[in-house]
C-alpha cells in the first residue's frame, strides 16, 4: 500500500511580499521572511517537485509523466496539467489578470492560459480580496488603467477562513495581505500585471502588462455574488466538490474518525491542510502534497484532518 501513494518535495518562491508562514506553520525546510508560495505539485519548469520517497525518489514529476503515463491513466494531455500551491501573502499582491489558452498560446511561446481558483486557508477579521472591477465598458476600462484611477477601478470583496474562489481567465484578482491560500491552476505561469502600488523591487518598479491585461480583461466582471463562495463547516467524512470546470475538479474532505472513497478520475492530487492521519495505510500530516495514481481506486482515511483534493 506504501507505494500507492507518491509524495512530493515542494519548491518554494521568494517574493517581495511574501511572509515566513510556510516555514513558521507548515514546518517547509525553507528560511527567510520573503517566502511567498510552495509548490506542492507541480511540473512546471518554472519551479517543478520531485519525488520524496519510494521507488520513485528524485525523479521530477514531468519524467514521472512522460515515463509512466499508466500511473495517470494514458491521458491525452501534452504536459501535466496541474500545479498545486501554498501562498502567503505578508503584503498585498499586484493586480494582476490570466490569459486564456488561446491567447497565451498565441503571444507567450505555446504556454497554457492560467485558470486557477483559490481556498481560504487562513486570514484576519475582515479581510478582503480583489475580485474583479467596476469598469462597464472597454473603453472605460482602458481610460481607468491609463489615468492610474485605481480606488474606481479596483473591486474589493470579504472574504473568510473556507471560502473558495473560482478565477476565470481574463478576472482581475489579487490576494492581499494576511491571507494564506491553496491555489490549484493550470500548470502556467503567465501573469499580466496591472497594477502594483508603484512598489520597489531591487530599486526598479517590477514590470507592468498594461496592453496585455487590456486585451484580455473580461468586460465587464462577474458580480460579487457569483465569484466567492463558502466551503466551511461542510459535513465531516464527506468528498464536497467546490467547482469543476475543463481544467479540473476541486473537492474538500474533512476526516473525523474514518471513511472511505472511490477514486473516480484517472489520477488525483491531494494536499493536507490541516491536522494528520492515514491515507491508504501511509502516514500524513499537515503541509503534506501527493499523487493518487491511476492504479489506487478506493482511499481509505482515518484521523481528523482536512485535504483538498483535484482532478482533471
Amino acid at each position: 500500500m506504501e507505494e500507492q501513494l507518491i509524495f512530493f518535495n515542494p519548491v518554494f518562491t521568494h517574493n517581495i511580499w511574501g511572509g515566513s508562514r510556510l516555514h513558521d506553520e507548515f514546518g517547509y525546510p525553507v528560511e527567510g521572511t520573503d517566502i511567498g508560495e510552495c509548490w506542492g505539485i507541480s511540473a512546471h519548469p518554472s519551479g517543478e517537485g520531485c519525488v520524496r520517497d519510494g521507488k520513485y525518489a528524485g525523479k521530477k514529476l514531468s519524467a514521472l509523466w512522460e515515463e509512466h503515463p499508466e500511473l495517470f491513466g494514458n491521458v491525452d494531455y501534452d504536459r501535466f496539467p496541474l500545479l498545486v500551491k501554498i501562498i502567503d501573502a505578508r503584503e498585498d499582491l499586484s493586480i494582476q489578470v490570466h490569459p486564456d489558452d488561446t491567447y497565451a498560446g498565441q503571444h507567450e511561446n505555446g504556454s497554457l492560459g492560467k485558470t486557477e481558483c483559490w481556498y481560504v486557508l487562513d486570514c484576519p477579521e475582515g479581510a478582503s480580496l480583489v475580485i474583479g472591477h467596476n469598469a462597464k465598458t472597454r473603453e472605460e476600462l482602458s481610460d481607468m488603467i491609463h489615468q492610474g484611477r485605481w480606488q474606481e477601478f479596483i473591486r474589493e470583496v470579504p472574504v473568510k477562513k473556507g471560502d473558495f474562489i473560482q478565477i476565470d481567465p481574463g478576472t482581475v484578482h489579487a490576494i492581499k495581505r494576511g491571507l494564506l491560500i491553496l491555489e490549484t491552476q493550470q500548470s502556467s505561469d503567465i501573469t499580466y500585471r496591472v497594477y502594483d502600488y508603484d512598489r520597489l523591487s531591487d530599486g526598479k518598479p517590477r514590470q507592468l502588462h498594461i496592453r496585455q491585461s487590456i486585451d484580455v480583461i473580461t468586460v465587464p466582471a462577474k458580480s460579487p455574488q457569483d465569484s466567492v463562495k463558502s466551503a466551511a463547516d461542510l459535513p465531516e467524512n464527506h468528498i464536497h466538490e467546490l467547482y469543476r470546470c475543463s481544467c479540473y475538479r476541486v473537492a474538500k474532505v474533512t476526516v473525523s474518525g474514518a471513511m472511505g472513497f472511490v477514486v473516480d478520475a484517472p489520477f488525483m492530487l491531494a494536499t493536507v491542510v490541516a491536522g494528520e492521519g492515514i491515507f491508504n495505510g501511509r502516514a500524513v500530516k499537515k503541509g503534506d502534497h501527493f499523487l493518487i495514481p491511476n492504479e489506487v481506486r478506493q482511499a481509505e482515511l482515518s484521523g481528523r484532518m482536512e485535504l483538498i483534493l483535484s482532478n482533471i
